[in-house]
């Protein structure tokens, strides 16, 4: 099995197009889509996009799925934080159908791929689709993280940034953002696994993305993808907020 991994996706739709078609036109089998998948500029709309690749898909929860049904059940629409802001709006925007579709998603999954065998997918970490693995969390850090893993290659997200490391025998990889990349360049960033792992960059349309995107969603945009931050102090910012959190 070939698989495409699309991860945090943040309702970012032009740019998971993008990377469907061109998964499509590469004969992948399956996709694993590994959560943070609606909060962004066209949450009904990238759902939708999402039910519509039917039975290919399987769908992995992140934080701010989990968070997006929360909100759509308390009636929270409103947020002072930009994240949290991006969540709130979109709960207020979904239908009810759409909200048991992210309520379903598993914590994680296994695939067999081709050529790497059982492959562990998740958000964050095996253990919480919060916790933070960034390309310089130390081996130290890490090796609790992976501790009891059975499967040797983990698929990960949540961060926002490609990376491809091995410790004592796993092999972690980070997907990448297809909508809020933080890689200081824009683009829509995904994984194609089988027979081995490629790390992957799919340019689309920003111009229509910032002409279609509501005001409120420039915020988050234009970090990450009009005005893009710089990689290395997006990574310290995430490992500090990890440190701090331990």
């Amino acid at each position: 099995m070939r698989v495409a991994a699309l991860y945090d996706i943040h309702g970012n739709l032009p740019a998971l197009r993008a990377v469907l078609d061109e998964a499509d036109r590469e004969g992948v089998d399956a996709f694993v889509i590994g959560g943070d998948v609606a909060d962004g500029p066209f949450p009904r709309e990238t759902i939708e996009r999402l039910v519509a690749i039917g039975p290919r898909a399987r769908f992995v929860r992140g934080n701010t799925d989990r968070e997006l049904v929360d909100a759509y059940d308390a009636g929270r629409t409103e947020a002072d934080d930009a994240g949290e802001r991006a969540v709130a709006v979109a709960a207020g925007q979904i239908t009810a159908s759409q909200r048991d579709f992210l309520a379903a998603f598993a914590p994680t999954a296994v695939l067999e791929v081709d050529g790497l065998g059982p492959t562990l997918f998740c958000h964050g970490s095996p253990r919480s689709d919060m916790e933070i693995i960034t390309r310089v969390t130390s081996d130290d850090r890490l090796r609790p993280i992976l501790r009891g893993v059975e499967q040797r290659l983990i698929v990960c997200g949540h961060v926002h940034q490609q990376f491809d490391r091995s410790l004592d025998g796993w092999r972690l990889v980070n997907a990448g953002s297809v909508g809020l990349p933080y890689e200081g360049r824009p683009g829509a960033y995904w994984a194609r696994l089988g027979p081995d792992v490629e790390l992957r960059r799919t340019d689309y349309d920003l111009d229509e993305l910032r002409a279609q995107a509501p005001a409120d969603a420039g915020e988050l945009l234009r970090e990450s993808l009009f005005e893009p931050a710089d990689p290395a102090e997006v990574s310290e910012f995430f490992e500090r907020r990890a440190l701090g959190a331990t």
